[in-house]
């Protein structure tokens, strides 16, 4: 009989896991080290854990307690990540705001000035249920307008350094309120745990390679997936933040010349971007960065491109709904005897479930049976493991619906390939029924991406007479392009895949997206279904 009381859980040896521990311990043995940067700002371990206890204390004095909401908006500054530990601290809820808000959630409100046009409308709808609201600013949004009752730092500074937190009563308790990004037009609210954030913080970090030493740029919206789980995977490992407000490519090849950036994260569009910059932006790299890249496929040209420009690429995949990263292309030495074409394709899949995933398997999505592993059969992502979200707020049908079967259903199509890995074919929703032919609309943008005029393209299915649908090309051209048409587009795509699969309309222009650089399909599938 193993089960025996002197086997039992003791507060020696059972602790409620919190990513909030990761700071306490990185202040006691790296309190020294500088844990974040952000403009002619620096802030040690020691004063990181200081200041978040004071936001802790001073959130509890002004009202905040155990499962309020503190909402935030903000840039990638000192600030967001201070929120990402303090209000844990005392068992409030954060949410980071993205692109919609449930203010009758809201018990507190932080916001940077630079966004006081979207800020200033909803406090006014708010009318007698405004929240308190504190203002964030810094040397970039000096002159811009007060909205707050308080500065961010004078309302920190009422709180106490020393401020004892209690931490979760139960590892279970919510610690993030996040919104899906909305590519499908029906965001919906993500809970995190204690529990599943502590875990998911510390998969990323080891598959991403992190430690001290490690010095990580924020090109990533903080925002997004609380930074992929990044904002506590940091400080897990006593790395340095390297805040950023803006994401613009001079900027970042500045911040990695002058601060020997190791690590980025960001979606293929970030690196697209770096791609196309000027070439007076661009600098040479003081060191290998590893750039982490995910949030939509990327074309496997685009790695290619980045490597070629010295960056080493890692290509992860996941949801909001799994804390960000759920799987990893892992790099294998045997590739780097493959042709360049074939070595970077094998770069663009999804890859393998990193350490935190009990169970990865592509399968049919009504019978869970998983499909074959010829790299070709299509099938959704499923996945099981500790790192998934506790559910959708206040909607109990979408959570049992996503996690039918006991698998939390991606909504994303794959094929399995033999060595285990996957490779996304597309959205459930975006995949392109042609006279009864699938055609990945990923298969088509990663030609249209190969054509020298292209920076950006997305592929969305268009009403057809004839063929049901038909693809519908959306290209956005580089910058200084001569003259094209969309027939030179289409002979392009004829000329390089299946006929069938070519798109029979292709419209020139800006894309749209979400605020974490997600191209919005179903706004380009209004458009194409509107064209006469």
């Amino acid at each position: 009989m193993i089960d025996r009381p002197e086997l039992r859980k003791r507060s020696a040896n059972f602790v409620p896991l919190s990513p909030v521990s990761f700071l306490a311990r990185a202040a006691q043995f790296f309190g020294d080290r500088v844990a974040i940067l952000h403009g002619e700002r620096r802030f040690t371990y020691r004063q990181f854990y200081a200041r978040a206890r004071q936001l802790a204390h001073a959130l509890t004095k002004a009202g905040v307690k155990r499962g309020d909401t503190v909402a935030i908006l903000a840039a990638n500054t000192p600030a967001m990540l201070e929120a990402h530990f303090a209000a844990p601290m005392i068992g409030a809820v954060l949410n980071p705001i993205n692109i919609r808000l449930d203010a009758p959630l809201i018990a507190f409100w932080l916001a940077d000035r630079e966004f006081h046009a979207t800020i200033a409308p909803a406090l006014a709808l708010l009318g007698s249920k405004r929240p308190i609201v504190i203002d964030i600013a810094d040397a970039e949004t000096e002159g811009a307008p007060n909205f707050g009752e308080v500065e961010y730092e004078d309302f920190i500074a009422s709180g106490d350094a020393a401020f004892a937190y209690a931490g979760p009563e139960d590892e279970w308790d919510s610690i993030c309120l996040l919104y899906t990004s909305g590519t499908t037009g029906n965001p919906k609210g993500v809970v995190y745990s204690h529990r599943g954030a502590y875990l998911a913080a510390l998969g990323n970090a080891l598959t991403f390679k992190l430690d001290h030493e490690s010095r990580y740029l924020w090109t990533l919206p903080m925002f997004h997936c609380s930074g992929w789980t990044f904002t506590w995977g940091v400080t897990a490992t006593g790395g340095t933040h390297v805040c950023l407000r803006r994401v613009e490519p001079r900027r970042i090849f500045d911040a990695i010349v002058a601060h020997r950036i190791t690590h980025i994260c960001g979606a293929p569009i970030v690196l697209n971007m770096l791609v196309h910059a000027p070439a007076d932006a661009k600098h040479p790299l003081p060191v290998r960065t590893k750039v982490a890249t995910g949030g939509a496929a990327p074309p496997a040209i685009v790695i290619q491109r980045m490597e070629a420009m010295g960056f080493e690429v890692l290509h992860l995949y996941g949801t909001t709904e799994s804390y960000g990263p759920s799987t990893y292309c892992a790099p294998m030495p045997e590739w780097q005897a493959l042709p360049e074409d074939d070595r970077y394709a094998l770069m663009a899949r999804q890859g393998i479930a990193n350490a935190l995933i009990e169970h990865l398997m592509v399968a049919d999505p009504h019978t869970l049976q998983p499909v074959p592993r010829d790299g070709v059969t299509m099938g959704e992502i499923m996945v099981t493991g500790n790192t998934l979200m506790k559910g959708y707020l206040k909607n109990e049908a979408e959570t049992d619906e996503a996690f039918a079967g006991g698998f939390y259903h991606s909504g994303d199509l794959a094929a399995w390939h033999g060595d285990g890995s996957i490779e996304v074919k597309d959205r459930s929703k975006d995949i392109i029924i042609s006279g009864g032919e699938n055609i990945s609309s990923l298969e088509v943008e990663e030609v249209l991406y190969r054509h020298p005029q292209v920076m950006e393209a997305a592929v969305v299915a268009r009403f057809d007479e004839k063929w049901g649908e038909h693809p519908c090309a959306f290209v956005a051209l580089k910058p200084g392009s001569g003259p094209i048409t969309a027939d030179d587009i289409i002979a392009f795509c004829r000329a390089n895949m299946a006929h069938f699969k070519v798109p029979r309309t292709v419209i020139f222009g800006e894309l749209p997206k979400t605020s974490t650089g997600k191209i919005q399909k179903f706004v380009l599938r209004d458009k194409a279904n509107a064209l006469k």
